[in-house]
């Protein structure tokens, strides 16, 4: 999308991996002489389609001025011309890619210049009809000539505007959304607490798929076109609820075709936690007996599950937007629900035997239902480091001897998984609980449960909690579900990333199962072999999955120990593996001088391990394969199979390196902290 002319700094704007995306073939010209940031020609009539084809986006003079606001004005004339294209009336459109502009420039980091007058009117809340009628004056000159803008038109267009304020707004930050507050981005840094970004960030070298992901560009293409088709759809005068029911319940649909089930088996939440807490409701409304949830590796589920596992608040804000009392009971859930949680890991942090945990599974559940109780119980897989429990044999059993006192949930939010045997097992009865941000390299916060039929059918007649209403709207459910324990809300936020997971599922699944399984075993045996070459780490068992023939058989976690720096022979203890994690993930030219100090690299946080030589727990930091890592990503365009492994093994080399240099270095980095960033200080 380039041209001769553009400068070296426009070159740059118009090369941002996410104004790339959203681009998406259109190649602006610049003219220097327009005193205008950019100007649209073509035959432009309200009520008809705008062609793109005959269209042309000139970049004018401001653009090399200001060249922090460059992307500004760039990001409003790609936004502006895909509104126009299906036909929005050109007001409307001109005020929408106004708004998605300005809240765009606020996310970008660094030195942001403040944004003009015409275009700051719409960063905040939604301006008035003269404030309209102002702003035209500028706007319409990006545009050929209109009839004239009435105060009339103003004043109708400002409440059409006040309904779809809310949505209008760029993907990345409707994707920070409808999840709690982990999700927000640091405006210095330019990414969430889990050092992640919702934009492309493809210099950094990612292999951090047990914790999450910042988006691929393709991922960030899937959720964008699902934003672009509701932008049109709401701009051409659709229902607005409509409009993103249809946005959710085709989030649905998709997952649900990934698994060969329909989407009523389908039910969305926004994170693995809320999950739980579905399930939770779910069993509970199907039985009179008090619930007993026995939870597997409680140290390795997500933090929050076993407050959830108890229908507990577990945050202190939850996905629907609202302010929680955290460990406090949920309103409609029982606090006679019990938690029991059963270690996956030995004291001295060894893995232990799966024959040892399902026999204390089964007693467990036998005694509680001898006690009266229903049993839910969890089988985990995988936990964090890659280990599952129970074994499946056991479940089969169990479900076989108790019936309808036993309800089973599989943890599948890892998603290392085949969807075929997933889909297996929910249709012989099993929940299970997904998400698209682990494996499938999604953003954080897209989680899901897969209904069995059983559960579907008797689903109209539960009365679900109704503190349910902080963490589900109506159309993340299937239909029939209580409508009245559920919000009438939609969660953009949450749909969106699932459709950039979707993405991702779908190049990994257009593979046939042994180039998956081919790609998963070359990798992740040259991973092993390199962890293993360098005596700073000392590598954890990986699990051992049921190999049937399927892809999943193939263990993608590679957890390891790092060796203190202060302290030979003994493992970095958790604070400090959280340390080198940070820093593997930030800039460190300004402090480290040799070696690759500002390449940034993700790996899985830091889980605690029990050690016998540390004084708390230890914390094993996880190397991971992840679907792009098999389907590839754009900049692998061009490489064959083999030497697109070459440079994925490459990559891992190069963060093993940096891990040594951050050793080497560990007591000036100490002292500086480095912080990471959505990009390289450079």
């Amino acid at each position: 999308m380039l041209a001769d002319t553009l400068t070296r700094s426009l070159t740059d704007v118009l090369e941002r991996p996410d104004l790339r995306v959203i681009a998406d073939g259109l190649v602006p010209i610049l003219d220097v002489s327009l005193s205008l940031p950019f100007r649209v020609s073509g035959t432009l009539e309200p009520g008809k389609p705008f062609c793109l084809q005959t269209a042309t986006l000139t970049l004018g003079g401001p653009c090399l001025e200001a060249p922090r606001l460059a992307p500004t004005y760039l990001r409003h004339a790609i936004e502006l011309m895909r509104l126009l294209e299906p036909g929005a009336n050109p007001y409307l459109a001109s005020f929408a890619a106004a708004r998605v502009a300005a809240l765009f420039h606020a996310l970008d980091t660094g030195e942001v210049a403040p944004l003009p007058a015409w275009l700051a009117v719409f960063s905040d809340n939604v301006p008035d009809a003269p404030a309209l009628m102002q702003s035209w004056e500028t706007l319409s000159a990006f545009l050929p000539d209109l009839p004239v803008f009435t105060q009339h038109e103003a004043e109708r267009l400002q409440k059409v505007l006040t309904r779809l304020w809310p949505v209008l707004a760029p993907a990345e930050s409707l994707m920070s959304g409808g999840g709690d507050s982990r999700l927000a981005v640091d405006p210095h840094t330019g990414l969430n607490r889990y050092s992640s970004s919702h934009r492309p960030r493809p210099w950094a070298i990612t292999f951090g798929s047990s914790t999450a992901s910042s988006l691929s560009e393709r991922g960030f293409g899937g959720a964008e076109a699902a934003r672009r088709g509701m932008m049109s759809a709401l701009l051409a005068k659709q229902d607005p609820d409509l409009v993103q029911e249809g946005v959710v319940r085709r989030a649905r649909e998709a997952i649900g075709a990934h698994f060969g089930l329909p989407e009523d088996a389908v039910l969305l939440s926004a994170s693995g936690t809320d999950c739980e807490l579905a399930v939770l409701a779910l069993v509970a409304a199907g039985t009179e007996r008090s619930v007993t949830s026995i939870l597997l590796a409680p140290d390795e589920t997500g933090s929050g599950v076993p407050l959830a596992a108890c229908g507990r608040h577990f945050a202190t804000d939850s996905a629907c937007a609202t302010l929680v009392g955290k460990g406090e009971v949920i309103e409609g859930f029982s606090p006679e629900t019990r938690l029991i949680g059963v270690d996956i890991r030995a004291a001295d942090g060894t893995a232990r035997p799966v024959g040892e945990i399902n026999a204390q599974c089964a007693d467990l559940v036998r005694r509680e239902v001898a006690e009266g109780r229903h049993v839910l119980l969890h089988r985990l897989d995988q936990s964090k480091t890659g280990l599952a429990a129970p074994d499946m044999d056991l479940v089969w059993e169990l479900c076989t001897e108790l019936g309808d006192q036993l309800s089973v949930v599989v943890d599948v939010c890892q998603a290392r998984l085949s969807p075929s045997r997933v889909a297996e097992w929910v249709e012989r009865g099993i929940i299970v609980m997904i998400t698209g941000s682990k494996f499938f390299t999604g953003p954080p916060f897209c989680g899901a449960i897969l209904l069995p039929p059983a559960i579907r059918s008797r689903l109209p007649s539960l009365s679900l909690p109704k503190g349910l209403r902080a963490y589900g709207n109506r159309d993340e459910w299937p239909e029939g579900a209580d409508a009245s324990a559920l919000n009438n809300g939609h969660n953009i936020g949450l749909a969106l990333r699932w459709y950039a997971a979707l993405a991702e599922m779908d190049a990994l699944f257009a593979l046939p199962d042994p180039v998956i399984r081919g790609r998963l075993t070359r990798f992740m045996t040259e991973a092993v072999a390199m962890v293993k070459a360098r005596p700073a780490l000392t590598m954890l068992p990986m699990g051992t999955p049921f190999d049937d023939g399927r892809w999943d058989a193939v263990p993608t976690i590679l957890s390891f120990l790092v060796e203190d720096p202060h302290a030979p022979g003994h493992p970095l203890a958790l604070e400090d593996a959280r340390r080198l994690h940070r820093w593997l993930n930030a800039d460190l030219s300004p402090w480290v001088t040799e070696g690759e100090g500002s390449l940034l690299c993700v790996l899985g946080q830091p889980v605690p391990v029990p050690h016998p030589l540390v004084d708390g727990p230890a914390g094993a930091l996880r190397l991971c394969a992840g679907a792009r890592l098999v389907s590839g990503e754009p900049s692998h365009e061009g490489l064959d199979e083999e030497r697109r492994l070459q440079r994925e093994c490459m990559d891992a080399r190069r963060v093993l390196g940096k891990l040594e240099l951050i050793l080497k270095h560990w007591d000036v980095l100490l002292d500086a902290n480095p912080v990471p960033r959505y990009a390289p200080l450079s």
